[in-house]
């Protein structure tokens, strides 16, 4: 897979938040990237992204000018599923909703090579459903990387009923060259990572709706009593309150339990446009940037 993906390209389709991540974790490990998306102002802002992050590593020290201009260059970004027909991989990273996960399965098998890995970074989706959806089942996977991508080491390799063995093994050692951590985890709703998170994030949502504390006590405590470097409020704004309630609305589909069940106030914030960082306030306040 190494060699593949070296003389290849590798296709991130979804120019947001994730998706301009995961095409610049690439680049700055040597590959050539392709980033799509329709939208041509939010390929921009993809596009935009990456080079501020880069900006930002450089101002760190953590790379220098020269690797900040060939990472650059290594992405381009296109709306047209034309450029992959050499791609090795392509990794889905749109919205979550299976609807649009699927239709834009559906295109990729059509376009890319018969031999490449076919992968999605959903957080909580099924692989099998959205595999079903394509000829290749057997060449799908999850490949659910973390937010910020170019910071956080974990990648979870989902594996479905039909990812053969040989798929998990090269997405996991591609997940190395990236200097990431890979974890092979089984196809169930949330994975581990989610199925964990998410009730955190939506009993302290519950706690804050039912007055117990503040928002901020509520962070606090899990801060300082549980050693968390964000309080659960907090990182459901970085995250996004409208991804914590789609996955959370898995969840809940997924097992049937009540235990699952998004908190009212997660829904009503969500409703009002209330969606964290991004929309410049969600559980706290964020100044425009």
């Amino acid at each position: 897979m190494e060699t593949a993906v070296a003389a290849r390209p590798v296709a991130v389709v979804g120019a947001g938040t994730m998706g301009s991540g995961i095409a610049q974790v690439f680049a700055a490990s040597g590959r050539q990237v392709l980033l799509l998306d329709q939208d041509e102002a939010g390929l921009r802002r993809g596009m935009a992204a990456i080079e501020r992050s880069l900006d930002r590593l450089a101002k760190k020290g953590t790379i220098d000018a020269r690797a900040r201009e060939e990472t650059l260059r290594r992405v381009l970004g296109t709306a047209s599923n034309e450029a992959l027909v050499e791609c090795a991989l392509a990794i889905e990273a749109v919205p979550e909703r299976v609807d649009l996960k699927k239709s834009i399965f559906r295109e990729l098998d059509r376009a890319i090579p018969k031999d490449a890995i076919l992968a999605t970074n959903t957080s909580s989706i099924s692989i099998t459903e959205l595999a079903a959806a394509t000829s290749r089942a057997p060449r799908v996977v999850g490949m659910h990387f973390m937010n910020p991508v170019p910071v956080m080491q974990l990648v979870e390799i989902v594996r479905g009923l039909e990812t053969s063995d040989e798929t998990v093994r090269e997405t996991s050692d591609l997940a190395r060259a990236l200097g990431k951590t890979p974890v092979v985890v089984e196809d169930r709703p949330g994975f581990v990572s989610n199925r964990v998170l998410m009730p955190m994030i939506n009993e302290a949502a519950y706690a804050l709706m039912e007055g117990v504390a503040a928002r901020e006590a509520i962070d606090t405590v899990m801060k300082l009593g549980m050693n968390h470097p964000l309080g659960p409020l907090a990182l459901a704004d970085l995250i996004g309150l409208d991804v914590c309630l789609d996955i959370m609305e898995v969840l809940h589909r997924g097992f049937g339990d009540d235990k699952y069940r998004p908190c009212p106030l997660l829904r009503s914030m969500v409703a009002a446009g209330r969606l964290g960082r991004k929309s410049g306030r969600g559980f706290y306040e964020y100044p425009a940037s």
